[in-house]
């Protein structure tokens, strides 16, 4: 009778280049082991063995599987094995493509060059001008009377008079963890005690005091804004007497492991334990970030009053471990849009301390979330006049359109090309990505621009967006997104996934495969741009309103700031307005963040935002289709919608 031990056999796995090792059970596939070891390997999928992003090298070893339709022979017979499908049978020696290896810098924060001069944000100067710049969570020093045989009312009784008699605060809450402390710290210093108020967004609400401390601690308030983001967390440090940021850092969702997009993420986290380890990897992430922020100005953790965040409806149930299994599925219902301020380090594991409050953004749907409600916020659409158009372009594109009356929202799903994801060599916007591209119109020879001036290593979001303008403007592709066949240029050939144009010769970036567009990657695109396209005028069809009506245009996120307007009118993306009419906001959900952490006359703005905003579910609206198949073309069917790409275009 066996003892059920025969077959834990132990592996060890290297993996280059980091050089990290681990111990493995016999069977468990490469990308599992990857995930404890902390190595991050491309899974768009989420290891269902579909996208073919996990590539890896196989230098030495025996795995089971590791083969699909997404490797040609010569990839598997040279060593290359997918690693969600390769069961681990004996010791290994792993490398991993440069594709999926992490850019080690941090993420940058600021708003890219190419859009910094347009920046239009609701900025602190503001909030100071029109009185009502006041911290959520405030802190008051106290100079009490001692106790006597005349005056002998509780401890806690004389903080709250206190309040009362010298800043006409009242009707407070003392939380149990000041009481604990209240009678030592109030005689460390002779009653003289500085304490921290955490004030409510409606006035039925108590203001709660979350700690005390002994003297005169005023001078030293401090909070957080961090933006979630599915592919990066960014994070800054403010000081809250005066609005300063102090510091910022990013860093990538440690999630990413596990997927790209949001419907794989939920997918992991409907199995056993995965609530736990998803809610436990995006806090590590911004602990991680937190770190990074106080010691960068040496500020101690007992310092920080209170952090607001924001983050599309997924990341932010994944954060509070709430169960996002509904957001996929039809009628698409979260637990919750709306949250209560929350301890952040008991209840959520962050990296303070027990008095500092967590303030999390609301969302209005399953797909439109807090970080479009903190784009508006910091956009000051909710505040304008003016018919403004707010987009942010992602995996999913969120739309709204309105101004200080009304205001309605929609998300379109664009899937993950605009981030490099479902293109052939597509990545991330990191180091040796092609950003910027240009063609000689004679010989068709490029000219590849890459991010830190590498060698191309692949293609991001935005240089993807200008090669195929530039393809589609010089007639190298028609508006089907199909390439010239009699062109006379080895640029074009046929390839896997039908013809595509050679961006760069292996031989020439010393890489181990030519770096293509092809026209599989091509009617990607086209599709994603279409979603996005016809989001936006459904949208403004269901509203009312056509696109001549709009007065501005502010485009969020990093895709948005970093976007080639005149190529994003070329295929089709936005619409045809002029130029002096489109604003850019940036990281939208980090300023919101950040004009929440500082104004809690913003908190009460977010709440009537939400509740004024009007969500459309686009799969329900039947002119949606419609304009999504007439969007299929570059740019359009109608080519009368974009006047200025046909003066352009026209000899």
């Amino acid at each position: 009778m066996g003892s059920g031990f025969a077959d834990m056999t132990e592996h060890k796995v290297k993996f280059l280049p980091s050089g990290r090792i681990v111990f493995v059970q016999d069977g468990e596939t490469i990308s599992q082991v990857a995930r404890k070891a902390g190595v991050h390997i491309n899974a768009s999928c989420g290891g269902s063995g579909l996208c073919g992003k996990c590539r890896v090298l196989l230098e030495s070893g025996t795995v089971e599987g590791g083969k699909s339709e997404k490797l040609t022979e010569q990839d598997y017979a040279s060593g290359i094995r997918q690693a969600c499908l390769s069961g681990i049978k004996s010791d290994l020696v792993i490398r991993i493509p440069q594709e999926s290896v992490l850019d080690t810098g941090v993420p940058d924060t600021a708003v890219p060059v190419r859009h910094k001069a347009g920046m239009y944000v609701f900025d602190i100067e503001q909030l100071k001008e029109e009185g009502i710049f006041a911290s959520p969570v405030d802190k008051l020093f106290l100079e009490l009377s001692r106790p006597s045989p005349t005056y002998s009312i509780a401890d806690a009784g004389r903080l709250i008079k206190g309040l009362a008699d010298q800043y006409d605060e009242r009707g407070m809450v003392v939380e149990l963890q000041v009481l604990r402390r209240l009678r030592r710290i109030l005689r460390e210093d002779d009653f003289r005690v500085t304490v921290t108020l955490s004030r409510s967004v409606r006035r039925r609400f108590r203001t709660r005091v979350v700690n005390i401390q002994a003297g005169n601690w005023t001078h030293r308030n401090f909070g957080l804004a961090v933006d979630i983001g599915t592919t990066t967390v960014y994070g800054q440090l403010l000081d809250l007497n005066t609005g300063r940021v102090l510091a910022e850092a990013g860093d990538y969702n440690a999630q990413m492991s596990y997927g790209e997009d949001v419907i794989s993420r939920i997918i992991q986290a409907e199995r056993p334990g995965g609530l736990g380890l998803m809610q436990s990897l995006v806090v590590s992430t911004i602990n991680g970030i937190i770190e990074k922020l106080l010691d960068s100005c040496e500020v101690s953790r007992d310092e920080i009053s209170s952090i607001t965040l924001a983050g599309n409806t997924t990341m932010t149930h994944l954060f509070l471990g709430l169960e996002p299994h509904n957001i996929r599925r039809s009628p698409y219902v979260p637990v919750s849009t709306f949250f209560p301020p929350i301890r952040a380090g008991d209840d959520l594991g962050l990296d303070l301390e027990r008095h500092a409050v967590a303030l999390v953004f609301p969302a209005v749907s399953s797909y439109v979330g807090g970080d479009i409600v903190a784009g508006i916020m910091g956009s000051g659409m909710y505040r304008t006049d003016a018919q403004t158009l707010l987009i942010d372009v992602g995996t999913n594109a969120e739309i709204v359109i309105g101004n200080r009356e009304w205001l309605a929202c929609a998300a379109c799903s664009a899937g993950p090309a605009f981030e490099g994801g479902g293109i052939t060599h597509g990545m991330r916007a990191s180091a040796g990505a092609i950003e910027d591209f240009s063609l000689n119109p004679q010989s068709l020879e490029p000219m590849n621009i890459t991010i830190g001036n590498k060698s191309p290593e692949g293609i991001c979001g935005s240089g993807l967006l200008i090669i195929v303008a530039t393809l589609f403007e010089h007639g190298i592709i028609d508006q089907q997104g199909k390439f010239n066949r009699g062109l006379k240029t080895p640029r074009i050939r046929q390839g896997r996934s039908g013809y595509e144009y050679v961006l760069a010769w292996k031989d020439e970036i010393r890489g181990e495969l030519d770096i293509v567009i092809n026209e599989a990657d091509i009617d990607n695109f086209i599709r994603a741009k279409a979603a996005i396209y016809a989001g936006i005028m459904t949208l403004l069809g269901n509203v009312g309103l056509e696109v001549t009506d709009l007065e501005q245009v502010i485009l969020a996120g990093a895709f948005g700031s970093y976007i080639d307007l005149d190529c994003a009118m070329t295929v089709g993306l936005l619409p045809d307005v002029a130029s002096e009419r489109v604003k850019y906001v940036g990281n939208g959900s980090l300023v919101g963040a950040r004009m929440s952490e500082l104004s809690n006359h913003i908190r009460q703005d977010v709440v009537d935002v939400v509740h004024r905003m009007t969500s459309f579910e686009l799969s329900g609206v039947d002119s949606f289709k419609d304009h999504y198949v007439a969007s299929l073309f570059l740019p359009h069917t109608d080519s009368s919608l974009f006047p200025s790409v046909k003066k352009r275009n026209t000899p």
